[in-house]
Formats: structure tokens, C-alpha cells, sequence
């Protein structure tokens, strides 16, 4: 966590710096905007959310639950045209899980680590601003991986099965420079993967459907 949190405030300081350096080049001159062969890379922060919908646990009672995460993130974007992009994410975040509120109370299942690549084609209404806002919708894959952590007795295996599910997204680029930007995007992703303890003596399917928060400087080549 901790990690993630040093990395935010790089990205957030570095991004700063940047405007101030160039804020009397903006006060000129007109943006570049966005135009058809960009390739555009990101390197950020992200905030991992999970919403934690219930979804009773067999057996035992209780519902699952994922700790928020946050962690760096590279993404790397192609614009088609000067509206249409794709983008992609690159990232890994480790979560603890619990069951909450189960027969034999709230239950530790140990931590995981979460890599959830994540395409999605985004639309940019304003090209041409400085500001320049988009949504897209995307697929999404998340794989789980590097189980560990303390467990409640009698727990002794967890495994988080792969998920795919569907991604939605707004966010807004801000022009520094010509090859300079800054960036804010929301991701939501719906991802409810089955869960399995103690080699499948207990089921559940875990609503985890998270929020992805992030800000990055991006460069445009």
C-alpha cells in the first residue's frame, strides 16, 4: 500500500512540476490536441476499490471481502483517428481477504495478488482542447495469483478462480506540452470471480466489481 501511496505522490509532484514549466508556453500557444497515429504512454498510480456486493458463502455464512489497494500502472494508447482511441492497462495489486459476518465470525482467508489486464476503446469529443475528456468501454481479464498471508483455523488453501468481465470508463487528458499530458481516469470493472476453501469444501462467488482511480503523466509520441 504504502508503495502505491510514494508512487501517487511521484506522479502527482512530477505532473506539477511540468505545468509550471510550461504554463507561460500555454498561455500562448494553441494545443496540438489529439491526432490519428498517436501512441500515447502512461506511467501512474492507480487506487484499486472494490465495491463488495454481498453474495452469501455456502457452509459457513458470511459474505466475501477484498481490501482497496493501490499500486503503479503503466498504460500505453493508439489513437485511430483523432476521436477514437484504444487503450491499455498494466498493473498488479495485492488485496486481503476475509469473510464477513459468516457462523464462525469474520474469517481470514489470507491475501492475494490481483493482475488485471484491461482494453477498452474510448471516444474523445474535444480532440482539439487543452481539456480534453473521453469514455470508453472495454473487456477485461483478471488472473490470481501469489496466495499467502495469515489464515483463520481451520483454512488452509484459498484460490480465486480468473475472471472476464466487461469495463467501463471516463477520464480527461490535460496538454502540458505538445508531448506532455496529464491524466485522470475512473475505471469500473465487473469482475466476480469464484472462490474455493480448502480445496473446495466451501464456495462463494465474490461481487467484487472495483473502482479503478488513477493518475498518471502521460507522453505522446
Amino acid at each position: 500500500m504504502s508503495y502505491g501511496l510514494k508512487a501517487a505522490g511521484l506522479v502527482g509532484m512530477a505532473a506539477a512540476g511540468m505545468l509550471l514549466a510550461g504554463g507561460s508556453a500555454m498561455a500562448q500557444d494553441a494545443p496540438r490536441g489529439k491526432q490519428a497515429g498517436d501512441i500515447v504512454l502512461g506511467l501512474g498510480a492507480i487506487g484499486v476499490v472494490p465495491t463488495n456486493g454481498s453474495n452469501r458463502v455456502e457452509l459457513i455464512g458470511g459474505t466475501a471481502h477484498a481490501s482497496a489497494s493501490a499500486t503503479p500502472q503503466v498504460d500505453i494508447s493508439y489513437f485511430f483517428s483523432r476521436n477514437i482511441s484504444v487503450n491499455l492497462i498494466a498493473a498488479t495489486s495485492r488485496h486481503d481477504l476475509q469473510v464477513r459476518n459468516s457462523a464462525l465470525g469474520n474469517v481470514n482467508l489470507g491475501r492475494v495478488w490481483a493482475l488485471p489486464p484491461t482494453v477498452t476503446f474510448q471516444y474523445h469529443p474535444l480532440p482539439a482542447s487543452r481539456i480534453s475528456p473521453y469514455v470508453g468501454v472495454g473487456v477485461n481479464t483478471t488472473f490470481f495469483y501469489g496466495y499467502g498471508g495469515a489464515m483463520t483455523a481451520p483454512v488452509n488453501r484459498v484460490r480465486v478462480n480468473t475472471t472476464a468481465g466487461i469495463a467501463l470508463n471516463a477520464g480527461v487528458d490535460y496538454e502540458i506540452t505538445p508531448h506532455w499530458l496529464a491524466n485522470l481516469d475512473v475505471k469500473w470493472i465487473n469482475m466476480q470471480p469464484g472462490v474455493s476453501v480448502n480445496s473446495g469444501l466451501i464456495h462463494t462467488r465474490a461481487n467484487l466489481n472495483p473502482f479503478v482511480i488513477g493518475a498518471s503523466v502521460r507522453y505522446r509520441f
